[in-house]
């Protein structure tokens, strides 16, 4: 698959050696997907309508907070390759070192599980599935933006 320009760009300013991403482990796959969906959700946030920082961060929060990930996930399971199934399933059964705040646990796994998939597409070069599974599961699961 071809990479995104920015990853592509990253790679090349930073002079990153090619990786392979399967020997990644799916809590390292989370830590990058946690930061796409987080830029994702920002950006359309922001796009949608020029706020306060504020309320921005309140929009953002709704979306990227593991009760709303995990409810996301749920409702995009149908959706799914096999190979994307089981990159979710590494990452929702990985042992995360930290604890849920303001989610159950089964929430806080489904919502590692939903990053790690984020992370994988992101690293793998398909954004464009990676952008069709986000908007698909927050449609899916009964969310606006």
């Amino acid at each position: 698959m071809e990479e995104s320009m920015i990853l592509s760009q990253i790679k090349q300013t930073f002079d990153c050696g090619e990786q392979d991403i399967r020997s990644y482990s799916p809590l390292t796959l989370a830590y990058v997907g946690d930061g796409i969906y987080d830029l994702i959700i920002r950006t359309v946030a922001v796009e949608r309508a020029n706020r306060r920082v504020n309320d921005l961060n309140k929009i953002t929060v709704q979306y990227v907070k593991a009760p709303a990930q995990a409810k996301i996930v749920e409702a995009l399971q149908p959706f799914l390759t096999e190979e994307e199934m089981e990159i979710y399933r590494r990452g929702r059964n990985a042992k995360p070192h930290s604890s849920a705040k303001n989610a159950s646990q089964s929430e806080y796994h489904k919502a590692t599980g939903f990053e790690a998939l984020i992370g994988y597409l992101y690293l793998t070069g398909s954004m464009d599935r990676l952008l069709e599974l986000v908007k698909v599961g927050i449609e899916a699961a009964g969310m606006t933006i």
